[in-house]
């Protein structure tokens, strides 16, 4: 159980670890350079139960790395591309991209291994990580870095409405490829996720619908998960149903009711 963008705001932070506490998450993915990250960090230290990976950011976020090195990235205020197909052009056709794509993503591994946190996993920010070009940089920093497992988001088809089976058709050839690098790489993935087509939508009708469709074996169910903002709590923050899912005893309830074992990744070792 993995709440996604850990460190973009105290909002998520704040609903990672409630979920965490109260809850059925396990995991945390974070992002090095969002603005809450410092908290995201100092929150995890004190929760040690939580296991935490790296939530990459190649697209729709800030870099780690100044523009003047890599130029071709980001803007002057270290900002990605909030379009993914045009910057998935980009970082497939230009080398002098690839090149400062592999730059920005060790400085991004090195940033959170300087935290002192323990790595779990490692995946990205709107799964660009199954992008020809990402997907090697990642096979190649997780061996070099013995980071555990990454990420392989491949939801299955019993799961799929008409609206997301064209979306599942265009992704399944990238994340195909990504397996196939993870295996002779030799690094771990979960066998499937839950969650890839049920953006900010993984709240606790979602959850009671998808859990009965576990099969055996590794299934990563993701969230993106955040409280209401401190400063106008009667506003409320798309993401707070996906935090309620997360502490619903009808969802706790269920998963107890059909044998699910709650883990992370290190487990995969």
């Amino acid at each position: 159980m993995t709440a996604d963008d850990f460190g973009r705001s105290a909002e998520i932070n704040a609903a990672v670890i409630a979920a965490h506490q109260r809850g059925i998450l396990t995991c945390a993915s974070l992002m090095v350079s969002g603005e809450a990250v410092d908290e995201a960090v100092a929150l995890a230290t004190e929760n040690p139960g939580l296991r935490v990976g790296l939530h990459l950011v190649l697209i729709d976020g800030i870099s780690v790395l100044p523009k003047t090195e890599i130029p071709e990235l980001v803007d002057e205020n270290r900002r990605f591309s909030s379009d993914p197909a045009a910057g998935g052009a980009r970082y497939f056709f230009s080398a002098c991209a690839r090149r400062q794509l592999g730059k920005e993503s060790r400085a991004q591994v090195e940033k959170f291994r300087s935290f002192g946190l323990e790595m779990d996993h490692l995946n990205s920010h709107h799964h660009l990580h199954i992008h020809p070009t990402v997907a090697g940089i990642v096979a190649e920093l997780a061996k070099e870095f013995d980071i555990p497992a990454i990420r392989l988001p491949l939801q299955g088809l019993r799961t799929l409405t008409p609206s997301t089976a064209a979306m599942a058709a265009v992704m399944f050839p990238w994340i195909i490829n990504l397996k196939v690098k993870l295996a002779r790489s030799g690094i771990a993935h979960n066998r499937e996720v839950f969650g890839l087509y049920e953006n900010d939508a993984m709240h606790e009708d979602t959850w009671l619908r998808l859990i009965p469709k576990l099969k055996s074996g590794v299934t990563e169910i993701f969230c993106h998960p955040a409280v209401a903002a401190r400063d106008n709590l009667v506003q409320r923050h798309p993401s707070t149903g996906e935090f309620e899912a997360l502490v619903s005893p009808k969802v706790k309830a269920l998963l107890r009711n059909e044998n699910v074992t709650l883990g992370c990744f290190s487990d995969l070792r």
